[in-house]
């Protein structure tokens, strides 16, 4: 099992501290460090200012938000990266949600699944150095509709990359089959390990439908690390984030975070979360948030009990952990995890029982 971070909130304030964070993680062995985009940084930037930073670490997005950005010109962006950093880009994609595409982009939120399938398709034609023409639902190349016909099907003016992996971040069912169908990867989300087979199982049945290997996907999914006596006072703490996620990331009407834990037997508790969050009680909804729930989607305790909950990720068939280790600043942050890479390194180590 590999392990991957991400950036954090550090990023919004301190790039020098973004720097540190990247540099000290290359250097215990962190496989990916992902960025993210929401309504604030855009997630090609910081990857671009990292490249010159590192030298071994993976360069990921996580996620690009589908139907911002042209097929095109994501597939250009993703080029000119993988080759700043000497082939270490990773190319994350997803359909983000209504309140942003639609709230901050102005985009509609219209068949993310099929968008999604169309965007891809085309920046694997580009990654190809395939002469680029295509006749989708959303993107006609060259354009013929409401064009001046004077489109030109074109062959990328760069070099085709050697290996851009591609990674979808997905939740529902249907998505995470396509996942299995024409991605390298998963960013997987709103994970219980004991559910596993509701998040492979589709992915699974996605891959060997279009006669690909299942093995051959980084599986990735991740949480907090915390190591820690007081299981209920970490819980308490963690409780306000997964209470955000579950009533304010999304409307009533989509939320799939909010989907995703109903399906892993959370149904009663998660939709009494969303009604309290959507009806202003914020301090209620997060205080409904069972202790339980947040301490199964995260690794917190002591090295023992980490280490017996990473064997459950390992065994579902988790390839790479995404850890987001607890700490009050950066010292902390690069102590916790150098102490879950040791975990990680042990538990990698032993025989993995199957599946």
């Amino acid at each position: 099992m590999k392990v991957a971070v991400g950036l954090g909130r550090e990023a919004i304030t301190d790039w020098d501290e973004v720097s540190a964070w990247a540099i000290e993680s290359e250097k215990l062995g962190v496989d990916c460090i992902w960025t993210a985009e929401a309504w604030a940084h855009d997630v090609m930037t910081p990857l671009a200012y990292l490249a010159a930073k590192t030298e071994k670490i993976h360069l990921g997005t996580s996620i690009m938000q589908i139907g911002t950005r042209t097929p095109s010109l994501v597939a250009m962006t993703a080029m000119a990266l993988d080759g700043m950093s000497n082939g270490r880009f990773r190319l994350g994609v997803g359909s983000s949600g209504p309140q942003v595409i639609e709230g901050w982009h102005g985009i509609p939120f219209a068949k993310p699944l099929a968008r999604t399938r169309e965007v891809i398709e085309i920046v694997q034609r580009i990654f190809n150095g395939e002469k680029l023409s295509y006749d989708g639902e959303f993107y006609q190349l060259p354009l013929r509709d409401g064009g001046s016909g004077e489109g030109k099907a074109l062959i990328p003016g760069a070099p085709p990359p050697k290996n851009v992996p591609i990674y979808v971040a997905s939740l529902g069912p249907k998505n995470l089959q396509m996942t299995g169908e024409i991605a390298d990867g998963w960013l997987g989300t709103s994970f219980l390990p004991e559910h596993a087979n509701l998040f492979l199982d589709p992915i699974r049945e996605g891959a060997q439908a279009a006669g690909r290997s299942f093995e051959d996907m980084d599986i990735q999914v991740g949480g907090t690390i915390w190591f820690t006596d007081d299981l209920e006072a970490a819980a308490q703490a963690l409780k306000p984030g997964l209470a955000f996620s579950l009533g304010a990331m999304g409307s009533k009407a989509h939320n799939f975070y909010n989907d995703a834990y109903r399906r892993q037997g959370w149904a009663d508790e998660a939709l009494e979360i969303q009604r309290l969050w959507l009806s202003g009680e914020r301090d209620a909804a997060r205080a409904r948030v069972p202790d339980e729930m947040v301490l199964g989607g995260n690794l917190i305790g002591d090295e023992d009990s980490i280490r017996d909950r990473l064997r459950l990720y390992r065994d579902a068939g988790i390839t790479t952990f995404r850890a987001g280790p607890r700490g009050s600043n950066l010292s902390e942050r690069l102590d916790t995890l150098g102490r879950f890479m040791d975990i990680v390194a042990e538990v990698s180590a032993e025989t993995a029982a199957p599946a």
